[in-house]
C-alpha cells in the first residue's frame, strides 16, 4: 500500500463508524481491527484501491446494512467496490449455518469475481489467525464462541481455502492460509 488516498481514508472512517459498537467474537477487541487486518493482508498482494476499500467494507452489508446501505456504498465508492463486497456477502435469508456457508462457497467457486475471492481469502486468513491465537490462550473452550463447533470450523476453513487456492493459485496468501488450515485440522 503506497499511500492513503482520501478515498481509502474515507473507507476507513466509514468502516470504523459502521462497526463502532462491535467487538471480535468472544473478546473486547474492537471489530475494526479485523477490517484493517484484512486490508493489510490484501495489500501484501495488491495495490488495487477498490479491493483494499472492499476489504474495509466487506462485512458492512452483511452485518450493519442499517448503518451503511448498498445504495450509499455504491454512491460513495462506486459499482466495482460494491460488487466486490456483494461477492463476499452471505445470504442472510438462509438461516441454517451450514446451508448459508455452502451457498457462499458455491458463489465463491463459480460466480464471484477474482477481487471478491481475494477479499474472501484475506478475510478468512485473518479470522483463522485470530482463532489460532485465541486457541493458544483458551484451548478448546474457544469453540463455545461459535455457532458451529470445531469440526464445522475445520470443514469451513478447509473448504474456503480449497476454493481460493483453485481460483487464485498465484496469490501468496493461499500458501499461508493452507498452512494454518493444516494447523487447525490438527487441533
Amino acid at each position: 500500500m503506497s499511500h492513503l488516498s482520501p478515498r481509502l481514508m474515507r473507507a476507513m472512517d466509514v468502516a470504523a463508524h459502521a462497526h463502532r459498537d462491535h467487538r471480535r467474537k468472544g473478546n473486547r477487541v474492537p471489530y475494526i481491527s479485523h477490517l484493517f487486518g484484512v486490508m493489510y493482508l490484501a495489500s501484501r498482494v495488491t495495490d488495487d484501491e477498490d479491493v483494499l476499500i472492499a476489504c474495509l467494507l466487506h462485512d458492512t452489508l452483511e452485518d450493519v446494512p442499517q448503518e451503511y446501505s448498498e445504495g450509499r456504498m455504491r454512491e460513495e465508492f462506486g459499482d466495482r467496490v460494491t460488487g466486490i463486497v456483494l461477492g463476499v456477502t452471505k445470504d442472510d435469508s438462509l438461516r441454517d449455518w451450514r446451508t448459508r456457508n455452502e451457498a457462499y462457497l458455491r458463489h465463491l467457486a463459480h460466480e464471484a469475481g477474482d477481487e471478491s475471492v481475494l477479499v474472501s481469502c484475506a478475510d478468512k486468513l485473518h479470522n483463522l489467525k485470530s482463532i489460532l491465537a485465541d486457541h493458544e490462550v483458551l484451548g478448546d473452550g474457544l469453540w463455545s464462541r461459535f455457532n458451529a463447533g470445531k469440526e464445522q470450523q475445520q470443514w469451513w476453513y478447509a473448504a474456503v481455502h480449497k476454493v481460493t487456492s483453485r481460483r487464485l493459485p498465484q496469490i501468496g496468501l493461499n500458501g499461508e492460509f493452507g498452512e494454518l488450515v493444516r494447523v487447525l485440522q490438527r487441533l
